[in-house]
Formats: structure tokens, sequence, C-alpha cells
């Protein structure tokens, strides 16, 4: 792939994600779309990005998003996210919001939905405590790839042995030959759905938590805060929001501030925080 193109390409991602390609990641871009080249009857990524350019291909545009999107993930990632939210702000939730008994979460950036699933876990072994509540569980990704995986609900043994301990891989998935299949019932309970973090999240209603995780590194600054001043919007007040471990509003956003009971977990500002926040800038 030459240089224009390489630049098109890059100009592409981050129009399209939002995702920041650097300048040296030209051979990663080569090989994730070689295929994608081969796919739409290209001899090489050069040809494709000829062709995207001429036809404005929205499939063409939507393949090579997702060939460049970086799908790491797998169940529980890091524990201590999902540790907080069982642990701490659930339990504070119960109490807090008796009157209300609602509770919204959105998996944003879901991937192939290990996250989700892994929400979704923490949610069934905890239904005798939310008995009368109305919980839901949402989760979304840029890609509708990565959606109909995970709206399968299937994966291989490499998968699940990726976070998952035994006993949580035995009571939540029926195994398939070689492969696990999350119970139908949990399937059920996550709702998945196609959303772009760079588009207004207003449509999606209001949540209580919110997993945002390992996905605005990839962002620049300015669109960053662009991202976290639509995720705050949508947040409650009494409302978390979980990042990744490199990831933090400090000195990008003035909407969030940290939540001292957890590492990576952070809650909206509110005007008795000004003087926190200053501070924390």
């Amino acid at each position: 792939m030459n240089d224009k193109n390489f630049k098109l390409i890059c100009g592409l991602l981050k129009q399209q994600a939002g995702i920041v390609l650097e300048d040296d990641k030209g051979y990663l871009a080569e090989n994730r779309l070689a295929p994608v080249a081969r796919q739409f009857g290209h001899a090489d990524v050069d040809a494709l990005v000829a062709n995207i350019v001429a036809t404005k291909s929205r499939d063409a545009v939507q393949a090579v998003v997702e060939a460049m999107e970086t799908n790491e993930t797998y169940f529980f990632r890091d524990v201590d996210p999902f540790a907080h939210f069982e642990q701490i702000y659930m339990p504070a939730r119960l109490e807090e919001a008796s009157d209300r008994k609602q509770m919204r979460i959105w998996s944003a950036a879901a991937s192939t939905g290990q996250e989700a699933y892994s929400l979704a876990m923490i949610l069934d072994r905890n239904k005798m405590k939310l008995n009368g509540w109305r919980t839901s569980l949402l989760a979304t990704d840029i890609s509708e790839s990565a959606l109909q995986r995970a709206k399968s609900g299937e994966y291989s043994q490499f998968e699940v042995q990726r976070g998952l301990p035994i006993r949580l891989l035995l009571n939540n998935f029926d195994q398939k030959g070689e492969r696990w299949q999350i119970k139908s019932a949990l399937r059920k309970s996550v709702r998945f759905e196609q959303f772009n973090l760079l588009n207004d999240p207003s449509t999606l209603g209001r949540f209580d938590v919110i997993f945002c995780r390992n996905v605005l590194m990839y962002f620049d600054s300015a669109t960053r805060r662009e991202v976290f001043d639509r995720l705050a919007s949508v947040l409650s007040p009494e409302g978390r929001i979980y990042l990744g471990g490199a990831e933090s509003p400090v000195g990008v956003s003035d909407a969030f501030i940290a939540d001292e009971s957890g590492r990576g977990v952070y809650r909206l500002v509110t005007p008795g925080d000004s003087e926190t926040q200053a501070l924390a800038s």
C-alpha cells in the first residue's frame, strides 16, 4: 500500500470510528486489509482504496473499519471492575435506589460479547437480591460481525479458558462438541445492538452503569473528550462508568471524577466536587 492510500485509510478510520492509526502501522494495515481487498475482488489494498474513493461503498468502508478494529476481549477481563460492580456498587445501589428498583447497564464497545456475558452472570448469581428489580443489559459495538458472534454466545475452548473459572463455565454454558455456548436464558438477558461511540447515545436511554473499557485509548484526546461528554449525558447522577486500566478522563474531560472505592471507576462531577476536580487536574 502506498503512502497516499495509507493516509486515506487513516483518515477514513478517524472519521468513521475515531481510531487513530500511527504512522508506523502501515504494515499492520496492509496485513489486515489484504483479505478485505480479496473479499471485494481487488488485486491488492491499493485497488481496494481506489474503489472506495470512487464508489464510496458503505459495505467496503464497514469491512475496512471492522478489519482494523482491535477486538481483544475475554471473560471478566482484569477482574477488579467486575468485583467492584458486584461487591461495592451493586449493594450500595440496592440500598440507595430501593424505591425505584431499576438498574440499566451498558456494555459499550462490547466486541464479541465476553464482557456483557460476564455482567449477565453477575446479575444471574445475584438474582435473589435483585428480586423485584428491573434490570436490563445492553451491549453495543460498531462491528456487525463481532455482534453476530456475540449474539450466538458460542466460544472456543481457548476463549472460555481466558478469565472464566471452571465453576462458572459449567454453570452457565452448554458444551457443543469442541465449543461452548452461553445458556439460552443468559443469552436472552442481553440485548445486542450496533452503535458507534462517535454518535449521540441519547437514543439508547439513560444508564446506571456503563462499561466502556479499552477502546478510548485508541482515540485522540479531542475525540475522547467528545465521547466522555456523550457518555456523561446518559449516565444517571448516581451511576458509575468503568474504564480500562490505561484510560482516564483526568486532563481530558471535566465531566467525571474518580470514585475512590475502585481503580478505573468514575462518577459524574457534582457542584461540591469543584475543588477536588481542580486539584486532580
